[in-house]
């Protein structure tokens, strides 16, 4: 079963090419009406499900706790990070970050607390979405997957390849693994709920207002902050 579910990804973006739909004009989302198919029902689930879970997790549960839990799963990410600045080349961030995830996990007792950051060793952002976006892979298509919401045709590949290493996926038994996944996940949610109400008061389509905002995104994270003009920029 597990086998199968990493193969969504690539099942996912054969199916997204084979059926897509006409644009509205937009290169970045040739995609856009299947697109926002999936950003509905994306939406529906999060309003049923994810959501209140997540609110209910944030009435309840203590800030240091929730700090803590978010400390841990940040951790974990580091690992990965690490990772993906070896194969960046970016061996100085890499001598921070591995510092960082030594610190965190011992000191910082697996994590949950972060010791790192106030040594002058920030949390950094890399993935390997972002490593292919490094050696030249456009983003191709935008794309919504369900559950896991805005992305691109390189960054599903991505998510796919940090899928086989995430040490959460590696973990066993398997209904620990799955507890981890849902504890995370409500987690990650309930840290958007703020974010949220700026969303619901600033953007007229909330499905534009997201894709641009992701691919804004990610271009800044691919070019560590400092992308090079576009060419409608010109």
């Amino acid at each position: 079963m597990r086998a199968n579910f990493f193969k969504l990804p690539a099942v996912m973006l054969f199916s997204l090419a084979l059926f897509g739909c006409a644009t509205n004009g937009d290169p970045r989302d040739p995609l856009e009406p299947l697109n926002r198919g999936i950003y509905k029902f994306n939406d529906t689930v999060d309003k049923a499900v994810l959501k209140p879970v997540a609110t209910g997790y944030k009435e309840v549960m203590p800030d240091p706790v929730r700090t803590a839990v978010g400390n841990f799963f940040s951790n974990l990410d580091d690992v990965l990070v690490l990772l993906n600045d070896l194969l960046q080349f970016k061996f100085d961030q890499a001598a921070s970050d591995f510092s960082r995830l030594v610190w965190n996990t011992s000191v910082g007792i697996a994590g949950l607390f972060d010791v790192a950051t106030p040594m002058d060793l920030p949390k950094h952002n890399e993935d390997f979405g972002q490593t292919l976006g490094y050696w030249g892979i456009n983003n191709g298509p935008y794309l919504v997957l369900p559950f896991f919401g805005p992305s691109s045709f390189r960054d599903a590949v991505g998510t796919a390849v940090d899928f086989q290493i995430d040490p959460v996926v590696q973990h066993t038994p398997v209904p620990e693994r799955n507890s981890a996944f849902a504890i995370h996940t409500v987690d990650t949610r309930a840290r958007l709920l703020d974010t949220e109400e700026i969303l619901d008061e600033a953007a007229l389509d909330r499905y534009v207002f997201l894709r641009d905002a992701y691919l804004q995104r990610r271009r800044g994270l691919v070019y560590d902050g400092n992308p090079p003009r576009e060419k409608f920029e010109d």
